[in-house]
C-alpha cells in the first residue's frame, strides 16, 4: 500500500490568518501525514490570530487518530519587503509592526536559522496574494496598484525560494497556489492579480530548473478552483465563480479547501518526487472547458 508519509519532515506554510483558506487547510493536510508545522501570518492579523487559537476559535480538529493542529512556531511577515532596509518609515513605525522584529522575507529565513538550525525545513508553501486594487477593471489599475499586486502575490515567491533554499534539506518541496485567471479572463478579478498569477506560474517553471540545478529542490504551482473563503469573499465576485464551476465544470461537486490541501500533501511528499516545474489543476476540470455548457444539456442524450 502506497503511504503518503511526511514523518520527520518540517514544513512552513506562508500566509495563514484564519481558518477559512487554502492555507489552512494545506497546513491541516500536511500535519495528518506527519509533518511539523511553522505558519506566517501577515502582521495586523498577528494578535488576531494568535487569539484565536487560544480562545478556541479555529478548527483545529483533524479527525479521529490525528488529534488536533498544532504550530511549532507562528512568525510574522510581510512579503512585500526582502529585507528591513526596505521597510517604510510609516510601516516601520505602525503600531502594528513596530514591536515584531524583523517581519520580512530574510528576517524569516534568519529566525528560522537560528531557531531550528540549517537544514531543517523541508517544504515551504506559498499561499500569499493581495491587490489592493483588486476590484478595478485592469484598464483603470494605476501603476502602483499592479506593481503591489505582482510584488505581494509573485515576486514574494520568488524571493521565499531565494531566501529559505539555501536553508532547506536536499530535496526540498516548494508549492505556489495560482488561479484560472493566469490564464483565461475572469471578470472582477483585476488589479493586476490576473497578471501576477501567470507571472507566478511562468516563475514556477524557471524555478524549478534554478532550484533543482542548485539545490534539487521541487517546485510546483497548485490551478485552484474558487473557494468561498474570507478572502475572496472581499473580492465580491466569489459566489458566481464558484456557480459557473458547479454549472460548467466536468465534475460538478463543489470543491473543497481539503481537495486542494490533499493534493498540496501528495506534491510535497516523495510519492511526487518526479514532479517539478507543473502547474497542477484541482479545479473540478474547468480548466479543460472551452465554452460553457448549453443551458438544458443533458450528459446522458
Amino acid at each position: 500500500m502506497l503511504n503518503l508519509n511526511l514523518e520527520g519532515k518540517l514544513a512552513i506554510v506562508a500566509g495563514v490568518a484564519d481558518d477559512q483558506g487554502y492555507g489552512w487547510a494545506i497546513a491541516k493536510a500536511l500535519k495528518k501525514a506527519g509533518a511539523k508545522i511553522i505558519i506566517t501570518t501577515w502582521p495586523p492579523a498577528l494578535n488576531i490570530l494568535r487569539m484565536s487559537l487560544e480562545r478556541g476559535k479555529l478548527d483545529t480538529k483533524l479527525g479521529p487518530d490525528y488529534g488536533d493542529l498544532t504550530f511549532e512556531k507562528i512568525y510574522p511577515l510581510d512579503a512585500m519587503y526582502d529585507c528591513m532596509d526596505d521597510v517604510p518609515e510609516d510601516v516601520r513605525t505602525n503600531k502594528r509592526y513596530v514591536e515584531l522584529g524583523d517581519f520580512t522575507i530574510r528576517g524569516l529565513r534568519d529566525s528560522i536559522e537560528k531557531d531550528f538550525g540549517l537544514n531543517k525545513i523541508d517544504i515551504v508553501v506559498h499561499s500569499l496574494a493581495n491587490g489592493p486594487e483588486v476590484q478595478k477593471h485592469l484598464i483603470d489599475t494605476s501603476r502602483a496598484g499592479y506593481l503591489a499586486a505582482n510584488s505581494a502575490s509573485a515576486y514574494s515567491f520568488v524571493s521565499m525560494v531565494r531566501h529559505m533554499a539555501p536553508i532547506m534539506q536536499k530535496g526540498g518541496s516548494f508549492l505556489a497556489l495560482s488561479y484560472m485567471a493566469a490564464e483565461r479572463v475572469v471578470p472582477g478579478y483585476g488589479g493586476g492579480m490576473s497578471s501576477a498569477k501567470a507571472a507566478l506560474e511562468s516563475d514556477t517553471r524557471v524555478l524549478s530548473f534554478e532550484a533543482g540545478r542548485r539545490y534539487q529542490h521541487r517546485v510546483n504551482v497548485i490551478s485552484a478552483g474558487p473557494l468561498a473563503s474570507r478572502a475572496a469573499k472581499s473580492i465580491g465576485i466569489i459566489q458566481n465563480a464558484i456557480n459557473y464551476s458547479e454549472t460548467n465544470a466536468p465534475l460538478t461537486d463543489t470543491l473543497t479547501a481539503d481537495d486542494v490541501a490533499n493534493t498540496a500533501a501528495f506534491l510535497c511528499s516523495d510519492l511526487s518526487k518526479g514532479i517539478t516545474g507543473s502547474t497542477v489543476y484541482v479545479d473540478k476540470g474547468l480548466h479543460a472547458m472551452a465554452i460553457a455548457v448549453p443551458s438544458g444539456y443533458n450528459e446522458n442524450s
